[in-house]
């Protein structure tokens, strides 16, 4: 299989002055023609380190894409750390990119000088794709098999997002026509409701049958739950699909409905997908997640035709005059408690006329309340079958505990309209 490495020249990415997006761009689409990478880097705009890490790139990998380090200015580093690795002896005028040099600087008004006619030099060892968009051209240089032990490609792109991604259907129409690609195939279920550590325990069996050629990732996210990856790698895709849906069929007795969706997907959307054309509709009562709910929900296309609206609480006389909650539930219980979170589910119920609603009332930090430690939430959701609540307990800053509250509020709501719609059919 075909393999390359992505490589990010320049210190702004180091200190984190800036936000390297061209790698997961470019990744995304040599995994789309059959392109595996191997690996992601970046390292400094130095000679030795340029020239140290590319060698090495080189020599395990058929393709190398760079992107960053060249510019107009005089000590342009990677073109001549570039240079050297491919045996230049000279320096060559690119005259259509030269062109393109001139015609950006008229349009800005701007004369032509030495420093900007250098950029439309190149090294004699590459071959040039005009880059249509800037000023630095994209180099592209051959190694034969007797350099490496194989043949390898090396793509040197500027380092701007716009001017990267504008060339790089020209770099994977080169790569297509030089290489002999076969297919890579992924497939995902999305999990929640179980910890990474405690999902790979509950389908440890499952996952030690696997075939030696099907690989499986986890990949855990706060407001999502685990998504579980399986992919091949070669192969006719048709077949590739066939196997991978047969190992999940495998899986899903294991996991039951802790799986919410059977490709790449969210809480918010499994909801919606539930709820769409069945005329039933949610809303939500929010103290501690602050509206996060309620910013989920609504950021499926088509959530209005299921969600009626919210009310945020986050104060006790708004979950009292707005929402109903009893003064004497607050003062018996507490704030953070299954009945006030019951409450604040019912009250938003009657309050919007919804079929179903959630409710969140916690702590998501600094400070705890002496009697509910910090990351603590309970969560209540009320329907046609009643009402019923959960406590949840997390141990992340406040940011996260939010997101987890929010994230385990959908899905006790999930669960619960899945239940209801299954019990009227």
């Amino acid at each position: 299989m075909t393999q390359a490495s992505i490589c990010t020249i320049g210190d702004e990415i180091l200190i984190g002055q800036i936000i390297d997006t061209n790698s997961s761009h470019i990744a995304a689409s040599l995994e789309e023609i059959g392109v595996r990478v191997t690996r992601m880097l970046s390292f400094s705009d130095e000679h030795g380190e340029i020239t140290r890490n590319l060698l090495r790139e080189l020599g395990q990998n058929d393709i190398v894409i760079t992107t960053g380090g060249l510019g107009p200015t005089k000590d342009d580093i990677t073109k001549a750390a570039l240079a050297e690795i491919s045996g230049s002896k000279a320096y060559v005028e690119s005259a259509e990119q030269l062109a393109i040099v001139r015609s950006i600087l008229h349009c800005r008004g701007l004369d032509l000088l030495d420093i900007n006619r250098a950029q439309a030099l190149v090294p004699d060892t590459c071959e040039v794709i005009p880059n249509r968009k800037g000023t630095a051209p994209i180099m592209v240089f051959r190694f034969p098999e007797e350099r490496f032990g194989h043949s390898a490609t090396l793509y040197s792109l500027p380092g701007v997002p716009y001017e990267a991604l504008a060339a790089l259907p020209e770099i994977l129409a080169d790569i297509q026509a030089r290489h002999a690609l076969t297919d890579i195939f992924h497939k995902s279920i999305m999990c929640f409701g179980m910890a990474e550590s405690a999902l790979s325990k509950r389908i440890e069996d499952w996952e030690d049958s696997l075939p030696e050629d099907i690989y499986l990732a986890y990949l855990p996210n706060p407001l999502t739950g685990v998504r579980l990856r399986l992919s091949i790698y070669g192969g006719v895709k048709e077949e590739e699909e066939k196997r991978i849906d047969a190992e999940f069929e495998r899986l899903k007795p294991l996991l039951g409905t802790m799986i919410y969706s059977l490709e790449d997907d969210t809480l918010e959307n499994a909801i919606g997908s539930l709820l769409r054309g069945t005329g039933k509709t949610v809303s939500a009562a929010e103290s501690c997640t602050g509206g996060e709910i309620a910013h989920l929900l609504t950021s499926v296309p088509g959530s209005s035709e299921y969600f009626l609206g919210s009310v945020t609480s986050y104060a006790i006389p708004v979950k009292e005059k707005v929402l109903g909650v009893p003064g004497e539930i607050i003062n018996t219980h507490g704030v953070v408690s299954a009945e006030v979170a019951a409450a604040m589910a019912e009250g938003v119920k009657n309050l919007t006329g919804s079929t179903y609603s959630v409710a969140t009332t916690g702590l998501a930090g600094p400070s705890g309340d002496g009697d509910n430690p910090v990351g603590t939430v309970w969560i209540g959701v009320s329907g046609p079958h009643g009402t019923e609540t959960v406590r949840k307990r997390y141990n992340d800053d406040r940011k996260r505990n939010i997101e987890r509250f929010s994230a385990a509020a959908l899905d006790t709501l999930r669960q619960y309209v899945l239940k209801d719609l299954i019990n009227c059919k």
